[in-house]
């Protein structure tokens, strides 16, 4: 009798272990489990390139590359700066959390990539073109007004369009060097109401277009979100660009929606869509497509599935995120990719060589308040846990500056040192009920401290735990649990920041030897 039990669970085990073997082999989704929104993204001979949006980030409209769908790399950015404004300078007390520059639109014609954007900070639509979309140079041209949520395309014919609107889908010609609206002209209305495959009672109207032409047919694809309901995608098709079109509800399932149609080298069909998921933020899926009576039909009876015919992910470092020693060789990148400035940052009040080995973060002036401080330096947090350590030589901190590690969002938290007249703490800061409030502080005696800030977001728990260190091995926890939320004002999912800014007097200077960063975090149960 216990032979043949155990015979049973070994059985029993033997099919676990390749049941996980096999999926082991194979994505799942998120394809990206971190904040990859409003993505557009094509294929390139057997190569897939995708532009994202990080609004009010510097340099901002990253690109990434994969071979695979799954797997990707950060391989250049649109633009360093996008305008020379307050706002985005955090000058004059003026931010623009939430804004900058929103949902791009990628494309390829005639041997040239273009990313497309539009800003409601400045009102103006962006366009940025090169030959090589790896290693630029990047040419911007720029107009009025904002084409909101646009799909930049090339016709057969050479003539080039914008369709973009909410609820309302426009259809704008532009001029062959693409510098503005065609004189002449003027935007037409394409359809007057895109939500209504979705049903008569919607809440966010028809937006995020994707025009797309297959096989001779336009295919339009939209985002809106029925009231009680969820997230939906909705696709229009017609025989000409002006329509007219016809719509039919295309998924809605998990609240999966907005983006676009890529297919593989062998004919595969993919919708890459994304899904709203907490304090991480808007986290990248992808969803097989099948074709039907010259319908895209997307998802696998409907809905989304967990796992992907495509090769297994391999994780996000390096490629999304990574750490960083701050040591560079002679005529390296100053700062990889996988960074990021809040803002765009004052380029004199940051080094790494006046220090070589350390990122050295001098303040510029004094603020008020560290969500106005230049120079906070971020990378992406990534489900469904992650880490990140940093260790701060204060040597160079005056009195009333503070510096440290940040869960960047409107209700942040951070680790790090506050110097008060000749005396240093350590001190943990929570934005959790909408104000900055310092809920533990501790003497320092030492010149260097370790900062962790950890992240679970699994089940969409959405909580950050804060740390720090007097030898980089033995951690103690400090302050309160941080809730994390996801909040339109910032419109973007948690970042870590590296800061140092001033409350008293400018001219002090906070020593950053390291930033590492892991997908496990210590038990918190």
């Amino acid at each position: 009798m216990k032979e043949k039990f155990a015979h049973r669970c070994l059985i029993a085990l033997t099919m676990v272990l390749a049941t996980s073997g096999l999926r082991a082999q194979h994505a799942g989704n998120p394809v990206i489990y971190a904040d990859v929104p409003d993505m557009s993204m094509l294929r390139v001979g057997s190569t897939y390139y995708m532009s994202s949006t990080t609004m009010h980030m510097s340099p901002g409209v990253p690109i990434m590359k994969s071979t695979d769908l799954v797997n990707w790399k950060i391989v250049s950015y649109a633009y360093n700066v996008l305008d020379d404004v307050d706002e985005l300078n955090l000058n004059n007390g003026k931010s623009t959390y939430g804004r900058g520059s929103w949902a791009s639109s990628l494309r390829y014609h005639k041997g040239v990539f273009y990313v497309s954007t539009f800003a409601g900070t400045t009102g103006k639509t962006y366009i940025y073109s090169t030959r090589d979309i790896e290693k630029g140079p990047w040419k911007a041209v720029s107009f009025k007004p904002a084409l909101h949520d646009h799909s930049l395309f090339f016709d057969d014919d050479g003539r080039v369009y914008m369709m973009y609107g909410s609820g309302r889908i426009m259809l704008a010609e532009l001029n062959e060097d693409l510098s503005g609206i065609k004189p002449g002209t003027e935007s037409k209305v394409i359809i007057e109401n895109a939500s209504s495959p979705a049903g008569p009672d919607v809440g966010l109207p028809a937006e995020g277009s994707q025009l797309f032409k297959v096989n001779g047919k336009y295919y339009l694809f939209n985002i809106c979100w029925p009231k009680g309901g969820m997230r939906t995608v909705t696709i229009h098709r017609a025989d000409t660009i002006t329509g007219p079109y016809e719509g039919r509800l295309a998924l809605q399932d998990k609240g999966v929606a907005q983006g676009g149609l890529v297919n593989t080298p062998a004919g595969k069909w993919y919708a890459y869509l994304f899904r709203d998921f907490g304090a991480v933020g808007r986290i990248p899926y992808l969803v097989p497509v099948k074709w039907g009576d010259g319908w895209p039909i997307l998802g696998i009876n409907g809905r989304v599935p967990d796992s992907l015919d495509l090769p297994a992910g391999k994780g996000y470092d390096p490629g999304i995120v990574a750490s960083d020693e701050f040591s560079r060789k002679p005529g390296a990148v100053p700062l990889p990719l996988v960074w990021q400035w809040n803002h765009n940052p004052d380029n004199s009040k940051w080094s790494l060589t006046q220090r070589p080995g350390y990122l050295r973060l001098t303040t510029g002036r004094v603020d008020t308040t560290l969500m106005l401080a230049r120079n906070i330096l971020t990378q992406r947090t990534f489900g469904p846990v992650c880490s990140g350590v940093t260790a701060v030589d204060l040597s160079g901190m005056k009195d009333g500056d503070c510096a440290g590690l940040m869960l960047l969002q409107k209700k942040y938290g951070w680790i790090g040192v506050k110097v008060t007249g000749n005396t240093r703490s350590v001190v943990m800061v929570s934005a959790e009920s909408g104000l900055p409030m310092e809920l533990e502080h501790i003497a320092l005696s030492q010149q260097r401290v370790y900062l962790k800030a950890d992240c679970d977001f699994r089940d969409r728990s959405d909580k950050g735990y804060f740390y720090y260190s007097l030898d980089g091995k033995s951690w103690k926890q400090i302050g309160a649990v941080l809730q994390m939320a996801y909040t339109l004002p910032h419109f973007m999912g948690y970042r870590f920041g590296l800061f140092n800014y001033a409350s008293k007097q400018a001219g002090g200077y906070a020593d950053f030897d390291l930033f590492h960063i892991n997908d496990k975090i210590a038990s918190n149960d």
